[in-house]
């Protein structure tokens, strides 16, 4: 026996009793003749939703219909069939008298799965279905897999995700959130392109991993015999098509980040980043709650939703409150009369509060971040915009006019998840250098995520940035508030899955 047999053999064991009795009727057909892998293309007039919705015309006339075969019911010389395509289920009645018995002895040999075209005329059966009266078929495409069981269809969670076709195929309200996803991204276009934004394309590959505090992916480029990383930010380019001229400009785009995996975290994930010349984060936070509402306007025709069994109201203008406030109320420490970072130290230590890097390095502006972080975020709820962050933790960000030690940064919240994040931008190169000279020094001490230098944006800098806001929004995390959906996989088609 030759390898190529043994091989055979080897996969033939791994099939179930249902998928060997598929590739029996499979080799039966192909070898009748009527191989369904030789259909190139088939006509098809109308939709089964067109059918349904345009029932007073169409009923009596002759259509073409295609679909995924998803039921079978009945015996003798009549068979009632639903097959679904992209827009639903659409019954087929065939009958001996209208197909002939051989035809109706072929039907009732398919398989739930396999793909068939029809012909026939419309009409609607004594229990009020708008059907199809089949007059003649073809099996286009066979099924070699059985569908999950009817009832239950894909539940498995791990495995839903690893087959995501299926899942979609067998669980109608996976389709749903998907098609919600496709409407909301052009939604959010929309409303960019009204207000006069251009989008663009920035690298992904890139030498030098910028714009954000995160891990990067690292690869190798052969022909040049470099290390390059996978953007985990759009921030520097965008930046650069700003100093180009360009005012208004936005990036939808992946980014990669190389840390772990949550219901709110996948290394890959869709990443919005916009900015706008002459304008601050003010203008930012008034772009992000009226993008937000349009886009869930768009699809849920209205600004509320309810998110796992909670009211969220979309509606504009959202919360603002500064961190030191929000601190302040869900901590009990007012920072406001906090002085040195020593007395800052003090109260994280008596918090418990972790960080990565030795407690005496950390300084005041770290701590209320941290303890942002641990105690008030949870508690924003209802969308809401955490002003004024410690100028420590944001180095591309303009100092709060009026009080140095912040800066003009915010970022939006929702069901106590961040969906955004904004700046009134760094414009000053002599103060980007030295806050990138600060990064530097964190990496030094053990902090892998600080930022790197980009000797290229700091050139662009250099020539010369107008005054700029800009906006980074999660597109995934978005998306789950505006679809219900628990799990930032359940609205990313293909999550990161580690291999089985």
């Amino acid at each position: 026996m030759s390898n190529e047999e043994m091989n055979i053999h080897e996969l033939e064991a791994q099939f179930s009793e249902q998928e060997r009795l598929r590739r029996q009727k499979l080799a039966d057909l192909q070898a009748a003749g009527k191989d369904p892998f030789d259909v190139y293309k088939v006509e098809r007039t109308h939709s089964s939703s067109q059918v349904k919705e345009g029932f007073d015309t169409l009923e009596g006339q002759d259509v073409k219909i295609a679909g995924r075969l998803m039921s079978k019911r009945g015996q003798g010389k009549v068979v009632f069939a639903d097959i679904q395509d992209k827009d639903g289920k659409l019954q087929l009645f065939i009958k001996i008298d209208e197909v002939g018995e051989e035809a109706l002895k072929e039907f009732k040999t398919l398989d739930l799965g396999d793909l068939i075209w029809a012909e026939g005329d419309v009409f609607k059966t004594k229990a009020g279905e708008i059907s199809v009266k089949v007059k003649k078929f073809q099996l286009i495409c066979k099924s070699l897999k059985p569908l999950p069981e009817k009832w239950h269809g894909l539940k498995d969670p791990d495995m839903r995700y690893r087959q995501r076709e299926v899942d979609v195929i067998t669980n109608p309200e996976v389709k749903s959130t998907f098609l919600k996803r496709v409407q909301i991204i052009k939604a959010i276009r929309e409303f960019l392109d009204n207000r006069g934004f251009l989008e663009f394309e920035t690298p992904i590959l890139s030498p030098i991993a910028g714009g954000a505090a995160a891990r990067p992916f690292i690869t190798h480029h052969n022909a040049l015999d470099i290390d390059m990383y996978l953007r985990i930010a759009t921030e520097l380019y965008l930046k650069r098509l700003i100093v180009a001229g360009f005012e208004k400009v936005y990036d939808m785009g992946k980014n990669f980040r190389n840390e772990g995996v949550s219901i709110r975290h996948n290394p890959e994930f869709t990443m919005i980043e916009l900015y706008e010349a002459y304008s601050d984060y003010n203008d930012m936070m008034e772009i992000m709650e009226n993008l937000a509402a349009y886009a869930c306007q768009k699809v849920n025709g209205t600004t509320k939703v309810t998110y796992e069994g909670t009211e969220i109201d979309f509606t504009p203008p959202w919360r603002r409150i500064t961190m030191v406030d929000a601190v302040k109320e869900h901590a009990g420490v007012d920072f406001n009369s906090i002085s040195s970072d020593e007395e800052a130290q003090a109260i994280a230590k008596e918090k418990g509060l972790e960080f990565k890097k030795d407690l005496k390095n950390v300084t005041k502006g770290e701590v209320l971040n941290s303890l942002y972080e641990e105690y008030a975020e949870k508690h924003m709820i209802q969308p809401t915009f955490i002003i004024d962050y410690p100028v420590e933790v944001s180095p591309l960000t303009k100092k709060k006019r009026g009080n140095e030690a912040f800066t003009e940064r915010f970022e939006g919240f929702i069901y106590g998840r961040e969906v955004c994040n904004a700046y009134s931008e760094l414009n000053d190169p002599i103060v980007q250098r030295q806050r990138f000279d600060q990064q530097a020094k964190e990496r030094e001490l053990g902090d892998d995520e600080a930022y790197m230098i980009d000797e290229e944006f700091m050139s662009a800098l250099e020539t010369g940035m107008p005054p700029t806001g800009g906006l980074g929004i999660g597109i995934d995390r978005l998306v789950m508030f505006l679809t219900d959906s628990t799990s930032i996989r359940d609205v990313i088609m293909f999550p990161t899955m580690k291999p089985l």
